[in-house]
């Protein structure tokens, strides 16, 4: 997948640098209804175990977001936790996935309700 709208290119700009920075096992970052950006690394410390994703939703929702329009996660494999995504944004956000250099491989989605998380 190498046809990125610019937005997305800046987001897997933000994942990068952010898992780069923090030498974290991952890197994400969102864009929000409004078109705020939030990236984030994953924690793994004594007692708070939380994924990329998970810290870029928190920050969104603590910024007063309503939504999400896109996420993107790089790292090590292809399961992606998008629970705390899709209880915040609801089923359809893309949520693009690729390697610790900034390479998307894939693609999923944030799902609703009833619908297994992947």
């Amino acid at each position: 997948m190498t046809d990125l709208s610019a937005e997305d290119a800046k987001l897997v700009t933000l994942a990068r640098s952010t898992r780069a920075r923090t030498r974290a096992a991952e890197g994400a970052a969102v864009r929000d209804l409004d078109g705020r950006t939030y990236a984030g690394a994953s924690v793994r410390v004594a007692h708070l175990d939380l994924t990329a994703l998970e810290v870029c939703v928190a920050m969104a929702i603590a910024s007063g977001s309503t939504g999400l329009e896109a996420a993107v996660v790089l790292g090590e494999g292809d399961d992606v936790d998008v629970r705390a995504a899709s209880a915040f944004a609801g089923p359809g956000v893309p949520v693009l996935l690729g390697d610790a250099k900034g390479s998307i491989h894939s693609r999923t989605s944030t799902q609703g309700a009833d619908e297994p998380a992947t």
